[in-house]
């Protein structure tokens, strides 16, 4: 017997023989000399049932709740704002479900009656309905079939030049992350023990009724290890509830006390949203003793190593003019919608911003976790109120004056996905409509500019036309419109590398920033579809200066803190337990406001529900038509293809994913 030999001695002989189990070889493993017994088999069938029928029960009782849901949102909903301004593509909608709700009767009636248009002569037409059907037959052959494929043409061309454009965007990053390409800090880095080697910093933190976050995004600035005497914290509040103020004005003051040096600034005249608050705090006189500023919206939360792993990189880089953070999620795996929200912002960060940060020195400002040199801003003209993306109008406008961008992939700043279908959505529209006002606005500027035509190229052709205005305009024409067309006429039917192969391989692309997310694949590609409509509309609104194109909601804030940040929370608080205590009056004022809240609250009912997007619904059952066409001429892809995107649609429409609202 081998060494590694063990003897294993059962019993019960009349189950179970003497096995022996060679440690060296691994084909003798627990080799089966006994078939299971009948009664054990029997109890693994029974157990099997059992959670079949448990499974089965389950689906009524789900189907059910869900229905109920439906039922009950139809019955509570209204036009939201945002339908009410967007009723033209609406009533497209409509009208082209309501034609191939009639191109289908007609289908399907010729398919059961084996009507071949073919064989069918002028003078052998029975009836209207036959005659309406050959009419339609000679009409789509002669005349929509021309003009479809050429639409279907154009946008195939515009699908494939995006898609190499993001092929090449990932072949960028690969040979980033292969020669390890990341700035570098020149010289060498502040004496800590002279305070006044470090430069002035100014940090910034606008906001504007952010009830939910406000105090943790103090309490993060407070805490950014900079010498106390080189920075200084405004907290800009544009808030419009004199409660919520005191309550910001409390915390200030009491962070005040502790010897942070920050202050409190609200307007009277909230103007020009964000861009005005902005340019409101620059015009301070005091502004003019600092060089930087960071700037952080209410819900991030920077590291308190933040300043010392950006401000150095100005250093002896006195054409730098931006130093951009990335971003990092603490709600990324709250619900499906923050999930797919998750891979299309880590490809954005790691690639885009990465890339042409490397490579072009220039990207747009992200809006929060970053650090302008204020010499830049003043150079480009401050903070402007024109467009709803004022972050992005000052980078190209410091682009234009030659300021340099650097990208710090590896510098994270926690923040917050919107977890509701709604605030995404108002979300995506102010940022695909802004960019498309601003390209309006500063194309004579870019034209008339100093910068080499390859800039000037770069700027207009990609940074603009293809990732800002062709991207959404192809999305929801080839995959919205055109595809469930074709399905009515198939001399126009698009090839499979189109609506499958290409689509998912750009999928996998994107998602490999976040492999973790590889199993939402197919999610994520409907869903970027679906979400086509909101960005197509917007972008139509930016583009052509209609109402909703100014409009500017807060995303609202859910006051989420990671593992690390409560950590960070019960630190806190075992320090100032051992400090000054707050005055007695800050801390009266603070509970008066607090209870005051709390009475408004219970007094003020909640409106706050999901609600039906119509225009989602519609599209919806436009698919699902053309999926049902396609059963007819028996196309495979194509009818899965419709039926999921179309069920993607019926979801969004209803508001089932992100956040759910009892």
């Amino acid at each position: 017997m081998a060494p590694s030999s063990v003897v294993v001695t059962i019993e019960k002989p009349s189950k179970f023989s003497l096995v022996e189990i060679n440690g060296s070889d691994s084909t003798l493993l627990l080799e089966k000399q006994k078939a299971v017994s009948p009664k054990q088999f029997t109890w693994f069938l029974l157990l099997k049932a059992h959670r079949v029928l448990a499974c089965l029960s389950w689906l009524p009782m789900a189907s059910k709740t869900m229905v109920s849901s439906v039922k009950r949102r139809i019955a509570l909903s209204d036009l939201s704002e945002e339908e009410a301004k967007s009723r033209r593509l609406y009533r497209f909608i409509k009208a082209f479900l309501f034609v191939s709700v009639l191109a289908l009767v007609l289908e399907v009636v010729a398919h059961l009656k084996k009507w071949n248009l073919s064989i069918i002569r002028p003078w052998e037409v029975q009836g209207l309905l036959q005659w309406c059907y050959v009419t339609w037959m000679s009409f789509r052959v002669d005349y929509v079939a021309p003009l479809v494929l050429t639409m279907s043409e154009f946008c195939t061309v515009l699908f494939l030049i995006q898609s190499l454009d993001r092929l090449v965007l990932c072949l960028g990053c690969f040979w980033i992350k292969f020669k390890n390409l990341k700035p570098r800090i020149n010289g060498d880095a502040y004496d800590i023990e002279d305070a006044s080697s470090f430069p002035m910093v100014l940090v910034q933190i606008p906001m504007c009724n952010e009830r939910e976050v406000f105090a943790q995004s103090i309490a993060a600035a407070c805490q950014l290890d900079w010498p106390r005497d080189r920075i200084l914290i405004q907290v800009l509040d544009d808030s419009d509830d004199s409660n919520l103020q005191l309550l910001i004005r409390d915390e200030v003051s009491s962070w005040r006390e502790k010897g942070v040096n920050i202050i409190y600034r609200h307007r009277l005249i909230r103007t020009g949203y964000k861009a005005g608050n902005l340019k409101s705090a620059m015009a301070c006189d005091y502004v003019k003793d600092y060089e930087f500023v960071a700037i952080f919206d209410a819900d991030f939360q920077p590291n308190s190593d933040f300043l010392k792993q950006t401000v150095p990189h100005f250093k002896g880089a006195p054409e730098l003019g931006l130093v951009q953070a990335r971003w990092s999620f603490v709600n990324k795996d709250e619900n499906l919608l923050t999930r797919l929200q998750n891979i299309n912002l880590c490809f954005h960060f790691e690639v885009e911003q990465q890339v042409n940060g490397a490579f072009l020195n220039f990207f747009g400002f992200n809006g929060t976790a970053g650090v302008w040199r204020i010499k830049a801003l003043e150079d480009s003209g401050g903070w402007l109120e024109r467009t709803t993306v004022e972050d992005m109008d000052i980078a190209v406008r410091a682009h234009l004056n030659g300021w340099k961008f650097i990208f710090l992939n590896d510098v994270k700043v926690l923040c917050e996905l919107p977890e509701s279908y709604e605030a995404y959505k108002k979300q995506q529209h102010r940022w695909h409509s802004g960019p498309m006002q601003l390209f309006r606005l500063c194309l004579p500027a870019v034209l008339r500019s100093k910068i080499s035509i390859s800039k000037k190229a770069n700027l207009i052709f990609l940074f603009f036309l293809l990732r800002k205005l062709i991207l959404p305009f192809y999305s929801f024409t080839l995959f919205c419109i055109i595809l469930p067309l074709t399905m009515f006429i198939p001399e126009a039917e698009l090839p499979l590398w189109v609506i499958c192969y290409v689509p998912i391989f750009m999928s996998l692309l994107n998602i490999l920033p976040a492999p973790k997310s590889f199993p939402f694949l197919v999610p994520y590609l409907l869903f970027e579809n679906t979400m086509s409509v909101t960005k197509f509309n917007a972008m139509i609104s930016g583009l052509f200066q209609l109402g909703s194109a100014y409009e500017w909601v807060v995303t609202k804030k859910t006051g989420r803190s990671s593992e690390s940040d409560l950590v960070a929370l019960a630190e806190r608080e075992s320090k100032s337990s051992n400090e000054e205590k707050i005055t007695r009056r800050h801390s009266e004022s603070g509970l008066e406001t607090l209870n005051k809240l709390k009475q408004q609250e219970e007094t003020t009912p909640s409106k706050k529900r999901n609600k039906l997007y119509r225009k989602e619904l519609a599209l919806a059952l436009l698919l699902l038509t053309a999926a049902a066409r396609s059963l007819l001429s028996a196309h495979g892809v194509h009818f899965y293809f419709l039926l999921f995107q179309g069920l993607t649609f019926l979801v969004v429409g209803l508001d089932l994913i992100g956040e759910q609202i009892s």
